[in-house]
Formats: structure tokens, sequence, C-alpha cells
């Protein structure tokens, strides 16, 4: 028997849509807007340049006692952890169902900011964290899972 909470699975964001509805994750994204309104923060993260542009939109009402303007200002980097709480393969309703960029919707529980970040090295520090593909040669590798 587990005691206390699962833990979350660090994940790119662009790899959100793949994800389940209410799984634990943790992420990175920049702060393109934040509506008070409705507590909403948007974020974005174009990485890797093949996939679709993917946004997150982050309830923070949970956390908005301890939400500071660094976490809300446009351009900031934030760390998300949160659960998924819906996945739209599309947001572009002009587009065919799933040609348009998707959209998840997250409930944060800790977000904080990033500070000083090499952006490129994050996402070669997660991507190396993947189990690799063997190459044709058939050597086996580690198959590790964060």
């Amino acid at each position: 028997m587990a005691n206390g909470p699962p833990p979350s699975t660090l994940c790119l964001l662009s790899e959100l849509p793949s994800r389940e509805v209410r799984e634990k994750v943790r992420f990175l994204g920049c702060v393109t807007s934040y509506s008070t309104a409705s507590a909403t923060l948007r974020l974005e993260h174009q990485y890797p340049a093949d996939r679709p542009s993917v946004c997150a939109l982050v309830n923070v009402d949970l956390v908005l006692e301890r939400l500071g303007q660094q976490q809300t200002r446009i351009g900031e980097w934030v760390n998300v952890i949160g659960y998924i709480t819906s996945i739209h393969p599309s947001t572009d309703r002009r587009k065919p169902q799933g040609h348009g960029d998707p959209m998840v919707r997250v409930q944060a529980l800790i977000i904080w900011s990033a500070g000083s970040l090499d952006v490129q090295r994050y996402e070669t520090s997660v991507d190396d964290l993947r189990p690799k593909k063997p190459s044709i040669g058939g050597d086996k590798l580690p198959s590790d899972t964060i």
C-alpha cells in the first residue's frame, strides 16, 4: 500500500497531449498570457520544432496565495506540477480534427519560476532521460523510465 500522492511524470510540454487525463505531470513552459478573471496561465514551448505547437492552459486557483508577478509575467519560464484535466487535439475550429494545435488543460498543484534558464540545455536533458531506440545493429540500451 502506497503512502502519499503519486509522483509526477517529467515531460516536455509538447508531450502533454499524449498523456492521460488525471495524470500527474511536471513540465516547463513560457508564459504567453495570464487571465486574472479565470486564474489561467497560458504556457507554450515550441520544442521539438517538427511537432505542432502545444498550448497548456494552467488553472492556478489552488496556488493563488503563493503566485507572484514572476510566475505570471509574459515571457517568464515556469515549472508546473499538476493534473491534466482535459486534452483537446485541435484548438483551430477552421482545421479538420487533429490538424490544429493541441491544447491541454492542467490544474496546478505547484508552480515556481524557472529563474535563469538555459532552455536548450533543459531540452537536451529531458531528451536524454528518454529510452533510446535500438540502432540497426541491434545494440540493446537500457530502458530507463522517469
